[in-house]
């Protein structure tokens, strides 16, 4: 054995334990728990401090083991399957009878995926083969704070809590999957990705419905979410020349991610991160950015409005939640 294979194999086991590991995913680090072991997913929210209604997502090592987890699986969810699994998308069907209402959040249907990143794709095949046919696997970090990219900051939320924390390097989208509701006659995003809406709809031939108050909860959902400690204020161009020297004139420090151009006009009093241009690199690196600006211990973080467009709509998503969600008095 490799030490590769090692280390799933010993990740496996905790897994089958009842134990908590976190793995890469493409997306984001997930703290990963047996999908069917009520006692490890209370373990899981116990350490995210997760409210026990807010459903999760399986993550399952191929297309095959679906079956295992819904009902039924209608054409919709077989072409998107087909088309962008494994990959960024997050499918929502109706569940098996037997899937617990724990990790639906008490609804009838469950969220899954299938993760494209190596390791996570070797953690879940090396689990299916003990009988663990899927895992839970939110983001891993404290509930409704900045999503890890690497495992140095999931270390830095759970320190030597969990039972083990596999290193896949940075991870290549950078922000959570797209989640395309397919339960219905009608699928509809129910939290936009770096898989666009647009894709999705020319995938399937077919205009996709809106995501209305009917629509099943899915995990990021919130208003408040992936949020710094430090108060994340979005803003147009103008505004965050504005709003920095006003912050400076009172004595603040304040933490700017923005484009060249306006970091070119700020004062050196400024904590600054230039934000790539491009959709997929802005994505790839805005945890991490949000991460080293909210350790400077600033006023604020000031964030300049990404470019409109639907290659942009999760990246929108994350930061409008992230701007709704921050503040010191959301510590927990």
């Amino acid at each position: 054995m490799t030490q590769h294979d090692l280390l799933i194999s010993a990740a496996a086991e905790a897994l089958c334990r009842g134990e908590l590991v976190a793995f890469p995913t493409e997306t984001v680090y997930g703290l990963g728990a047996n999908a069917a072991d009520e006692a490890a997913i209370a373990r899981l929210y116990a350490a995210k401090g997760r409210p026990t209604n807010h459903p999760v997502i399986v993550h399952i090592a191929r297309f095959e083991h679906l079956q295992h987890w819904v009902r039924e699986i209608p054409p919709a969810a077989r072409v998107l399957a087909a088309a962008c699994w494994p990959g960024p998308l997050t499918l929502v069907l109706p569940r098996a009878p037997h899937v617990l209402h724990s990790i639906t959040g008490g609804q009838d249907t469950v969220a899954v995926r299938c993760p494209s990143h190596p390791l996570a794709i070797a953690l879940l095949e090396a689990c299916a083969a003990r009988g663990v046919w899927g895992l839970v696997a939110p983001s891993a970090n404290r509930f409704g704070r900045i999503s890890p990219t690497t495992a140095a900051h999931v270390t830095a939320e759970f320190g030597a809590t969990l039972a083990q924390v596999l290193d896949g390097g940075p991870c290549a989208v950078g922000i959570e999957s797209t989640i395309v509701d397919v339960s219905g006659a009608t699928p509809r995003v129910l939290r936009p990705g770096m898989l666009s809406a647009d894709r999705i709809a020319n995938l399937l031939a077919m205009p996709l419905g809106a995501a209305d108050a009917a629509a099943p909860r899915v995990s990021g959902g919130l208003a408040a979410h992936y949020a710094p400690r430090t108060p994340l204020r979005l803003l147009d161009a103008a505004g965050c020349g504005a709003h920095a020297a006003a912050l400076i004139r009172l004595g603040h420090r304040v933490a700017v991610l923005a484009s060249a151009g306006v970091l070119a006009g700020l004062g050196k009093d400024c904590e600054t991160l230039p934000a790539a241009d491009v959709p997929a690199a802005y994505a790839q690196t805005l945890y991490a950015n949000l991460r080293t600006l909210d350790a400077l211990g600033c006023a604020e973080i000031l964030v300049e409005q990404p470019p409109p467009g639907p290659e942009w709509a999760g990246i929108h998503d994350r930061l409008k939640r992230a701007a709704s969600g921050a503040g010191p008095s959301d510590a927990g």
